[in-house]
């Protein structure tokens, strides 16, 4: 079941979200919830971005860059990559990514998009900045989280990205190390709702100074 409140399927017909897909290399299998993600961020339609199945991605399970080659490209020239494991990997099995719930998908995915969204606002420099400092800084690693769930809050995601701490923090069979990780450096679920109230909060009171 969906969240409350979240963009469901029915609110755009597969025809309108095929719009969302320009300049995308998506895999078929995950094509539908990435252009859902997608199209809460219009301000990245005509980016060029690849989604890209890896069998491991070292303490990770999705991972957006830019990729290196572009970095010193102008902006609009730049290409970004989604690295995605092929695997959701258990304590005692495996599970292919893409049988996670779509709502789960929808959320982890909208998250990677989110510091997408940061590399956007980044000069050339500032990109290879971040870059060394996410290496070896972890209060900037905390930092940089934040913001791309600030990105995917303000843009509509807030109730998927709840879903998907939830799903990773309260899993049995997820390693201990993982969700002790996502705790740390990760905003909680609790703290996202605060967010997508006080979004709503102040949406509302534009409306009541639009209407006089």
């Amino acid at each position: 079941m969906l969240p409350t409140g979240v963009k469901t399927e029915t609110s755009e017909t597969a025809s309108d979200l095929e719009e969302y897909g320009k300049n995308k290399h998506i895999p078929a299998v995950i094509r539908k919830n990435a252009l859902i993600a997608l199209s809460f961020y219009p301000e990245l339609k005509d980016t060029c971005i690849h989604f890209c199945f890896k069998r491991r991605i070292k303490s990770s399970v999705m991972q957006a860059q830019p990729v290196f080659r572009t970095i010193l490209k102008p902006r609009k020239n730049r290409v970004y990559r989604i690295n995605i494991s092929a695997m959701f990997r258990l304590t005692h099995s495996v599970l292919p990514i893409h049988q996670l719930p779509d709502d789960i998908m929808i959320g982890w995915i909208g998250h990677e998009l989110g510091h997408i969204m940061d590399y956007e606002c980044r000069s050339n420099t500032g990109l290879v900045g971040f870059g060394l400092s996410y290496l070896f800084d972890p209060s900037y690693v905390k930092k940089v989280e934040r913001i791309a769930d600030f990105y995917a809050v303000s843009h509509g995601l807030g109730p998927y990205i709840v879903a998907t701490k939830r799903f990773i923090l309260n899993h049995a069979e997820l390693p201990q190390a993982y969700k002790d990780k996502i705790a740390r450096l990760y905003v909680s679920p609790e703290e996202i709702v605060e967010q997508v109230k006080k979004l709503e909060e102040e949406k509302l009171q534009q409306q009541k100074k639009a209407l006089g």
